[in-house]
């Protein structure tokens, strides 16, 4: 009985070791690590490396989606020592699944091809001119003998916007003024419309004298439009569309993102940098004129940035065509490089580096940790400075993420955000400066 109990003990040890031994094989582990799901664009060729001495059978619940090792077929027979050639051919969703004797499920794996994307970097400087929808509320004052705030006393908050007075809309501040002015000479209140949260509701103003000035007023601080300077992160040329900023406009005393009412970009000049060192990020000081000719429209306002209508190719850019974008899954920690300004309108490349990447299923901004490491751009700016939010980040040829956030106590070192965030709101993929321009009334 010794015997045979020690026989087992030797046995159990010997399976334990080759245990261990095929899990520390490369073979094993290249295995382990397949994806239960891959994503490509159409028309690209994937290799899957899993070198085990055997063969295998793929099979495919749709092969006009994909075909493996040049076949059409829903099932074939693989030698899995050679890698397994995938081409996407339509865009759609197929399961790819390994068997061994063509019984034994080893992977199964939902490959989702999705249409091809191409876009052209971009890395200039911009000024953006946005226009909110309506006009944001962004304080009370108070005006009168009562010392009161009439648009407070209709509970009109700080962050709503109004989009319509006397049965008008509401576009600017000029408006505002013009039916304050002829409710309270007409001694009258005025139906206000408010936006708050997205949603509508209706309020009554009444306008009181103000006698010291003797105008009429509402008690609030309103703006409606904002203005700052970015960095263009890709444009694509067939259909007209745009991202840029990296990420979102927000109102400047209310912290709350601005709603878009309409707005343009133009292209600005840096005149200087300020740069950055340990709790001050430093900033790119740039120019643009009223007179400046308009690159295209703001439809959109994101957390990923500004989006819109192309109406003219920015000039000054490195890359005179489209090239291949990489989804979060392909960038990899190392060597990369922006596209940015930081004189003039020239825009250049410089090296960093992605010392982190961050999985991500839903989109965020923070997706990945960079660090400048090119010496030219340290010396001018330090690293990462405001201003250069947008700047295009490329990896192994392709368009993989954007500049979004600067560290605080480590200016060489910031956040970006993927590509396909920015590229889905810009609708090309299915599946910052000082705000200024503050008025009373």
């Amino acid at each position: 009985m010794g015997h045979r109990k020690r026989g087992k003990q030797w046995v159990g040890l010997i399976l334990v070791i080759l245990m261990i031994l095929v899990g520390c094989s490369t073979p094993f582990r290249q295995f382990m690590a397949l994806p239960s799901e891959m994503r490509v664009f159409s028309g690209n060729l994937k290799e899957l490396h899993l070198s085990l001495p055997t063969t295998a059978t793929v099979t495919l619940t749709d092969p006009n989606v994909l075909s493996v090792n040049g076949k059409n077929k829903n099932s074939l027979d693989v030698d899995l020592s050679h890698p397994l050639t995938l081409l996407s051919k339509h865009w759609g969703q197929t399961q790819l699944t390994l068997s061994l004797f063509g019984k034994l499920p080893l992977k199964k794996m939902n490959v989702k091809v999705l249409p091809d994307v191409k876009v052209i970097p971009g890395g200039q400087s911009l000024g953006v001119k946005l226009k909110s929808e309506g006009v944001l509320v962004v304080g009370h004052h108070k005006v009168g003998a009562n010392q009161e705030s009439p648009g407070a006393k209709a509970d009109i908050r700080v962050g709503d916007y109004i989009v319509e007075m006397d049965g008008e809309p509401i576009h600017g501040v000029q408006e505002v003024a013009r039916l304050v002015k002829g409710a309270g000479d007409q001694n009258r209140s005025i139906p206000t419309v408010i936006k708050r949260g997205g949603k509508k509701r209706k309020v009554m103003l009444y306008p009181t004298k103000d006698s010291t000035k003797q105008t009429y007023g509402i008690g609030l601080y309103v703006r409606d439009s904002a203005a700052g300077v970015g960095t263009l992160t890709f444009y694509d040329p067939q259909k007209k569309r745009y991202g840029a900023l990296g990420h979102v406009i927000s109102d400047v005393d209310t912290g709350k993102p601005i709603r878009v009412g309409g707005g343009k970009i133009v292209q600005s000049e840096v005149t200087s940098i300020q740069k950055g060192q340990t709790g001050d990020p430093g900033e790119k000081r740039a120019i643009f004129f009223r007179n400046s000719a308009i690159l295209g429209s703001i439809s959109k306002n994101t957390q990923f940035g500004v989006f819109g209508t192309l109406k003219a190719p920015p000039k000054s850019g490195v890359y005179k065509r489209a090239i291949p974008v990489g989804l979060a899954e392909e960038v990899k920690e190392g060597p990369a490089e922006i596209l940015t300004v930081v004189d003039g309108k020239k825009v250049e490349r410089y090296n960093i580096e992605i010392v982190h990447r961050i999985n991500q299923k839903f989109p965020a901004t923070k997706g990945m940790i960079i660090k400048v490491t090119d010496p030219r751009l340290l010396n001018k700016s330090g690293g990462i400075v405001q201003g250069m939010s947008g700047s295009p980040i490329l990896q192994d040829g392709k368009l993989v993420g954007a500049v979004t956030h600067v560290f605080v106590n480590d200016p060489t070192s910031g956040y970006g955000t993927y590509i396909e965030w920015m590229l889905k709101d810009a609708g090309l993929l299915k599946t910052a400066g000082s705000f200024t321009r503050c008025f009373l009334f």
